[in-house]
């Protein structure tokens, strides 16, 4: 296991939000290895003890829950160096004479990856080493090849498996436990099918608007910024032939599969089946409660180029040329600025075919991805007099986890496991099936429609 963690971007909002919290919960947890270091790095110019006291306050805010003894106890480990990440010089000498492996976490904008990738190649990491960067894996599928082919030469011998793409959507533990759901209960895989399934939708949709993230989503949008990445992952998984072994290399050749089945959309397609929109101004939900928050129109928000169109809200509809899936839609629903949080897997099943069926509502199977609700089935038969069928819903909570999502990223990391990974070849497959969706918008093709902030979206 993997004795050294160096963060580049310490002090981002990235690293105090979810890194530090998770490496303090997986330090209570028992779960690192004995002599574990972390190397921050970052700009500021701080020292050892400034950087804990930082860090301290952040883990005070985002990690309530973990024991203080074991918040201290990691920030034991923890050593500052001040670093310039486009320099060469500066980001080499964050390992003189180490000789061990150690995983480089880049906790960085993505438009410095290209850089930082370079100058790690080029310093030579020790064998056994391991690059961890997030997504988005480029802006587009040219840039995504590009990257992959840079991170192989800064892999060297190692290929593969020294690279760790960070999606941690793979790492919560609602979608860790998709594939659980199919193995574990025979009454769902017989009917996980387009002869039995009409629809499936995808939704992420938030009830935030850009919460200071201007500078990042404005230049990324809702289709890259969870679509193509998060909700296409969620996709694989949901589709994808059972594995005839659990074995990592099995579980991610199946989900590449997935997506190369997904059918290409034309350009005439992209108008019937695409569907982008921006927020106006209106009134979300206080998550103190109370009447709501006003916010202004996406363009009016700071830091917003209200010329560059930037979608707030996509929907697009898939077909997969496969066997398994013939006949079945797949809709991906994103949005920001929404009336409720609704990240969940929704799976509509074709009517029943017996005559006296046609006037009950089609079942459904709700499957919760992030949040207080887990797994729901809707079915039909609670009636005292038939024919006249009524609901009934059968709701499980949601499975417990001792980490968070990047409690389980970090340890696959450490370990040397890439389960939570995402291959260079898949993230390419992923890019491939947005392409024809971005070069219509890009083209404005499809209208940018608008709904109002706090509604459900564009009517």
């Amino acid at each position: 296991m993997i004795k050294m963690l160096v963060l580049l971007g310490a002090t981002g909002d990235l690293a105090g939000r979810y890194l530090l919290p998770a490496l303090a919960a997986l330090r209570a947890a028992d779960r690192l290895p004995d002599g574990f270091q972390i190397i921050a790095a970052a700009r500021e110019d701080l020292d050892d003890r400034a950087f804990q006291r930082t860090a301290a306050e952040r883990l005070e805010r985002h990690a309530p829950d973990v024991p203080a003894a074991a918040r201290a106890d990691l920030l034991r480990c923890v050593r500052y160096r001040r670093t310039e990440m486009t320099e060469p010089t500066s980001l080499a000498s964050l390992l003189p004479g180490v000789r061990q492996p150690v995983a480089v976490y880049l906790a960085l904008p993505p438009g410095l990856y290209t850089a930082v990738v370079t100058t790690l190649g080029a310093a030579g990491l020790p064998a056994g080493s391991r690059i961890a960067l997030e997504k988005p894996f480029g802006e587009d599928l040219d840039s995504a090849v590009a990257l992959n082919r840079l991170l192989t030469q800064a892999a060297a011998t190692a290929g593969e498996q020294a690279v760790f793409r960070v999606d941690h959507v793979l790492g919560l533990p609602t979608v860790q436990n998709l594939l659980a759901l199919r193995l574990s209960n025979r009454v769902l895989e017989p009917v996980w099918n387009g002869r039995h399934i009409e629809q499936i939708d995808i939704l992420w949709e938030e009830d935030l608007g850009l919460e200071g993230r201007a500078g990042y989503f404005d230049r990324s949008g809702t289709l890259r910024d969870v679509m193509q990445n998060h909700m296409l992952q969620i996709l694989s998984l949901i589709a994808m032939d059972l594995p005839t072994s659990l074995d990592e290399h099995a579980l991610r050749d199946c989900k590449v599969d997935v997506l190369r089945s997904v059918r290409h959309l034309s350009r005439d397609e992209t108008l019937s089946r695409t569907r982008r929109a921006r927020y106006t101004a209106g009134t979300l939900p206080d998550p103190a409660g109370g009447g709501g928050r006003a916010v202004p129109a996406y363009r009016d928000e700071g830091g917003v180029d209200a010329d560059r169109g930037t979608e707030t809200f996509a929907e697009v509809a898939l077909d997969l040329d496969s066997e398994r899936w013939a006949g079945t839609r797949f809709l991906l629903r994103a949005g920001k600025a929404l009336h409720r949080r609704r990240k969940q897997v929704t799976v509509r099943f074709r009517p029943a075919e017996h005559p006296s069926a046609h006037s009950a509502p089609a079942n459904e199977l709700r499957i919760g991805l992030d949040g207080p609700d887990d797994l729901a089935l809707h079915l039909t038969g609670g009636a005292l007099k038939p024919p006249s069928p009524a609901p009934v819903t059968l709701a499980a909570p949601p499975p417990a986890s001792d980490l968070p999502a990047y409690g389980h990223v970090l340890l696959d990391i450490l370990s040397g496991g890439s389960t939570l990974s995402v291959r260079g070849d898949e993230a390419e497959a992923a890019w491939r099936v947005v392409t024809p969706v971005l070069a219509a918008w890009n083209a404005e093709l499809v209208p940018l429609e608008e709904y109002a902030a706090g509604s459900a979206g564009p009517p």
